[in-house]
């Protein structure tokens, strides 16, 4: 799978989240960021003050604190839109799949040519169906075979470069869908029903990847919603010393509702507070592109703190196909004796399968004359 990097602002992404915004102005959504709470409330009762004395200054500052709500909800909406464009890309690895589901009971007696099947989509087969899976052919479903034995390139799903032999009653008798089958024939029965395979979990692992607070967030969040508490008390006591003021004095005004409205929304934390939750999103959408699925806020959280990571085999981290990058001449021998363009890449592919009989048939009256120098990309 390559990494794939979305734009800043990209169109895609920006129209869904746009209306999302408006989406989340519910209050069962606003509700669960109460330091936003309190600016949607804000919100609602400038324009209230609007509507029933409608002037210039409190218009303006009800539309900047409607502004201020959907400019949080927008950057939460775009940075999920983001790992919703991760879990489709995901999605569209399953490539449509024929199968050829055996007709009737399974006899193991019955040769492979005699056997007869019926094309059918993968989508269609449920647990327990029987299929035949030649090669060439794609796995349609998670299954385990029952018959048969081929050798199975499962480098799509771990990486593996090196095919893997199944066969029947073993541990190794399972198999999964979307590899392909290189060699041979299997007899497959289908272990799970459509949706349930296993890129079908790694999708909905993206897609229902939960946005738990973690330990930081927590704390912080606390700290934001003791601020804002004490901060709201400053707001709501200089209404009566402005109202003792003037009768005091005998002089001046008592300061509007719209104006300690909006010097509350400047006083509490409102900016950290409304775009906590998006850096959350953001940090596992930043993971998703470099293709490492994060479950929640808490694995990303707890990833900043990893500084070595063991890996059981190199396959995990690469394209899963070698490749020869250089051709070396060994000591003594004349470059006249290089291979030709064909032979390079006869020599790349023998390489790549770790067969002494494909390097035998090359030079079968003398030791290759080449080093190839391997490259597994990352």
């Amino acid at each position: 799978m390559s990494r794939q990097t979305l734009p800043l602002f990209d169109p895609a992404l920006m129209r869904p989240a746009l209306i999302d915004a408006f989406r989340k102005l519910d209050p069962r959504v606003q509700r669960r960021n109460p330091v936003m709470f309190v600016v949607y409330v804000g919100s609602a009762f400038t324009t209230a003050l609007a509507v029933a004395h409608p002037e210039g200054f409190t218009i303006a500052v009800a539309l900047w604190l409607w502004f201020t709500v959907l400019f949080a909800n927008f950057a939460e909406a775009m940075a999920e839109g983001r790992s919703k464009a991760q879990a489709a890309s995901l999605r569209g690895l399953k490539r449509q799949t024929w199968s050829k589901k055996l007709d009737g009971s399974y006899d193991r007696s019955v040769p492979r040519s005699a056997m007869k099947w019926l094309p059918l989509e993968a989508d269609n087969l449920r647990k327990g169906d029987v299929v035949l899976v030649e090669a060439g052919d794609t796995v349609p479903a998670d299954g385990e075979v029952i018959d048969g034995v081929a050798s199975v390139d499962e480098s799509a799903i771990t990486g593996e470069s090196a095919p893997v032999i199944r066969e029947s009653g073993g541990d190794f008798s399972a198999v999964t869908g979307g590899t392909r089958v290189l060699s041979d024939w299997v007899v497959v029965r289908v272990a799970v029903n459509p949706g349930e395979t296993f890129v079908d979990r790694m999708i909905a692992m993206v897609e229902n990847a939960k946005r738990q607070k973690t330990p930081n967030e927590i704390a912080l969040t606390i700290l934001l919603v003791a601020l804002t508490i004490v901060f709201l008390g400053v707001v709501v006591t200089l209404l009566p010393f402005s109202v003792f003021g003037v009768q005091a004095s005998g002089a001046g005004e008592p300061v509007s509702l719209v104006v300690l409205v909006a010097l509350l929304v400047c006083l509490i934390p409102t900016t950290i507070a409304g775009l906590l939750s998006a850096i959350g999103v953001a940090g596992m959408s930043r993971l998703m592109q470099a293709n490492v699925i994060a479950t929640s806020g808490r694995a990303v959280e707890a990833a900043g703190d990893v500084d070595v990571l063991l890996l059981d085999k190199t396959g995990t981290i690469t394209l899963g196909n070698r490749q020869a990058s250089a051709f070396i001449p060994a000591p003594g021998v004349k470059e006249a004796r290089w291979p030709t363009k064909r032979r390079k890449a006869a020599a790349s592919l023998c390489w790549a399968s770790r067969s002494s009989t494909c390097v035998n048939a090359m030079w079968p009256h003398s030791a290759p004359p080449l080093f190839i120098s391997p490259r597994r990309p990352a």
